[in-house]
């Protein structure tokens, strides 16, 4: 079926010219932290509100203000959240994960990649990227909370501080 009225096309265009407008002020009063490099805890509350945005505009059986209601009741949950990694740092362990060890001192961590999932093909091409022709060059390779790997230089490492909440990944 191609479409089943003409007013369906009316209602998604006087619903989207509404919600999107909500969801982007809300998204602007919550601040920059909601729409940050995700972890999986923020990638969950994204995907949610995409979900949530699509069901508003594409079903009758939610009206616009039950929509724009979810959307900023999920943007609320989210950053209730990140407060409270913020306020109360023993939550940082149910809502986020550890950064992870993956190469230190130019040894690849064998153990911590199988526990990642990561190829050392990755920590190589992420060292390449990093314009490092050697592992040896490096000091460490860590996998973030948001997926993405740090790559830090031995002539970079300074006193090492930047790696004080890092798992150690060994064995």
């Amino acid at each position: 079926m191609l479409l089943k009225t003409p007013s369906d096309l009316l209602r998604l265009l006087v619903v989207a010219a509404i919600v999107y407008p909500a969801l982007v002020l809300i998204l602007r009063l919550s601040g920059k932290r909601t729409l940050s490099k995700l972890n999986a805890f923020d990638f969950v509350v994204t995907v949610a509100l995409g979900s949530t945005l699509a069901t508003i505009l594409l079903s009758r059986d939610v009206s616009v203000v039950e929509g724009i209601l979810a959307l900023a009741l999920l943007v609320t949950l989210q950053y209730l959240a990140a407060l409270l990694v913020v306020r109360w740092p023993p939550s940082q362990r149910l809502l986020k994960a550890r950064p992870m060890m993956l190469l230190r001192d130019g040894q690849l961590r064998h153990a911590a990649l199988r526990r990642a999932r990561v190829a050392g093909s990755e920590i190589r091409q992420a060292a390449r990227s990093h314009g490092a022709g050697d592992l040896s060059e490096l000091a460490a390779v860590v996998l973030e909370s948001d997926g993405s790997l740090s790559v830090i230089r031995r002539d970079r490492l300074g006193d090492a501080s930047s790696l004080d909440d890092v798992l150690d990944g060994a064995g």
